[in-house]
């Protein structure tokens, strides 16, 4: 007698898996390809929409056009997401989303700690969706926290892509100087593939880097305790998709009364959809079809319905949305009495083109995109430098890296339009700081010692840095005669490149602020003299 592997009892694999496995390599596929083309490609342009998948997301842009009371034309896309959830269910979350193919990916990878089969928190996402739409038209920047893409993109951007170029030029770099010959044959045509192809264009170091490590490993080691369990529990775009989608067209039909005690389809669903009494809950189906698959009798099925018989949705009561929109109103209050809503943070620079600091954090999704893109790697996540809200919003760092002058590329990425696209000589002439002279640390003030540095960097025509001949006296030793540098006012943009040449260790002698800045008039430079670029004034 033949004996019967374990291969030739399984059923054949379903038509419609095969097509979803196939879409969701695909989707995959195609979001790699974009977030490596989000990278300085050695020109001043990108060449696609590298930020498609933000644009393609309804709950980011439900969240801006709330916020901002326009239609912002960047996201309409997301239309076309909400009318193909109306027609084809929660599909998209199933099919199409790279953070769900991920977590499917990577699932059998987890280690089983003790899976619940049933969604723990089934109305935690809800009520997070109604608190971020509210917080939005309150003037709460919420949605970069809790959104898939937002999520993982930043992961990626901030740690991910920065530590695989890390190893791997450590690793092709150990090989080229300790291997022989015959080995680098390969290694190096192999380093080049990669390095013209999949690695940056140069190392990137960012603040926060634990923390969006932490996120982005958290989702993932959530698997053990069950499966999907952000999409399940936490995803705001999932719960908008599910709401869309609870009376879509095409809808499953459970099993019947004839099933008996099987369970074998609530137990192969990965979003928790199918009830004891087998019924199919589209708030929550994916469209996976894995229950088709595993059907014994083959009675589940998908197709245009009416009157099939389904459960409850899920949906809040009204104590809970009270709830929730009570918050997302509550916490801008309370953010209106911190010292920063009065007195921002002399520090927060943002990048060239950042609309005026309200509408950006209303707008800005902490996507990371513009961080990944920067050139001098001058735009870092905030802390806490725009308040507990502001935090992951790019800001420029002078001192890490200073914003290139021919570069315009963070405006192009941005997929809400929190930053302007502009032409370069919009941006080489922007307003985005200034910078200041400390007298008591710069060499050639505190100690005579002849220093160029700030001037010789400073990308603008006209020089704003310059210098004044003077005699400095140091220490008891007769006066020197040095040349000491003075920025002035009309020409300097901010863009930071002195500070981060600045010799000195440690703390700069020239420091940027957003003082001056031109995305808000209010906060202009005094006129100090009649006579443009004194060099007393700074």
């Amino acid at each position: 007698m033949k004996k019967v592997g374990k291969r030739e009892n399984r059923p054949r694999l379903h038509p419609l898996l095969l097509l979803r496995r196939i879409s969701q390599l695909l989707f995959l596929l195609c979001f790699v390809v974009l977030f490596l083309r989000t990278d300085y490609q050695g020109s001043d342009q990108i060449s696609g929409a590298v930020n498609l998948l933000f644009r393609l997301d309804p709950f980011i842009a439900a969240s801006v056009i709330l916020a901002t009371g326009t239609l912002v034309a960047l996201l309409l896309p997301a239309l076309f997401v909400l009318i193909f959830t109306v027609i084809f269910g929660r599909s998209f979350c199933g099919w199409f989303c790279p953070l769900g193919t991920l977590l499917d990916g990577t699932h059998r990878l987890t280690p089983k700690v003790r899976r619940v089969r049933q969604t723990i928190f089934p109305r935690l996402a809800l009520f997070i969706l109604v608190f971020a739409l509210v917080g939005s038209i309150a003037g709460l920047a919420v949605p970069g926290y809790v959104d898939p893409f937002s999520i993982l993109v930043r992961g990626l951007a901030q740690v991910v892509y920065p530590l695989v170029n890390s190893i791997s030029v450590g690793f092709f770099t150990y090989t080229y100087q300790e291997l022989p010959e015959t080995v680098n044959a390969v290694t190096e045509p192999t380093y080049r593939l990669l390095r013209d192809y999949i690695l940056p264009a140069e190392q990137k170091h960012f603040q926060l880097v634990w923390l969006s490590a932490v996120i982005l490993a958290t989702v993932f080691l959530m698997e053990m305790v069950q499966r999907r369990f952000f999409c399940r529990n936490i995803c705001p775009l999932g719960a908008m998709l599910g709401f869309a989608g609870q009376k879509s067209i095409l809808a499953g039909k459970g099993g019947d009364s004839d099933c008996d005690n099987c369970r074998i389809c609530a137990t192969r669903c990965r979003m928790g959809a199918i009830d004891q009494e087998r019924r199919i809950s589209m708030d929550r189906c994916i469209m996976c079809h894995e229950c088709v698959q595993h059907c014994p009798r083959q009675i589940i099925s998908f197709g245009v319905v009416a009157g099939w018989r389904q459960p409850a949705t899920l949906s809040l009561s009204r104590r809970q949305v009270l709830g929730a929109a009570a918050l997302g109103l509550v916490l801008p209050a309370i953010k209106a009495t911190t010292v920063g809503a009065r007195h921002p943070d002399p520090l927060l620079i943002r990048p060239p083109g950042a609309l005026a600091e309200k509408e950006f954090l209303l707008r800005c999704v902490r996507c990371a995109e513009c961080l990944q893109v920067c050139i001098g790697n001058a735009l870092q996540p905030a802390l806490l430098q725009a308040g507990f809200d502001g935090m992951f919003s790019p800001m420029v760092v002078a001192r890490y890296g200073y914003c290139e002058f021919n570069c315009t590329l963070c405006g192009q990425v941005c997929p809400t339009g929190a930053i302007q696209i502009l032409s370069l000589s919009e941006k080489q002439q922007l307003k985005i700081g200034h910078a200041w002279i400390d007298r008591n640390t710069c060499l050639p003030y505190a100690r005579g010692v002849p220093c160029m540095v700030c001037e010789e960097y400073c990308p603008t025509p006209q020089k704003a840095i310059r210098f004044r001949e003077a005699l400095v006296e140091v220490g008891n030793g007769p006066p020197v005669a040095v040349k000491l540098p003075y920025v002035v006012d009309d020409l300097c943009i901010g863009c930071g490149i002195c500070e981060t040449k600045c010799p000195l260790p440690g703390r700069p002698a020239i420091y940027v602020t957003s003082d001056g800045e031109a995305r808000h008039p209010e906060r202009a430079l005094p006129q100090s003299s009649p006579v443009s670029g004194n060099p007393y004034s700074n």
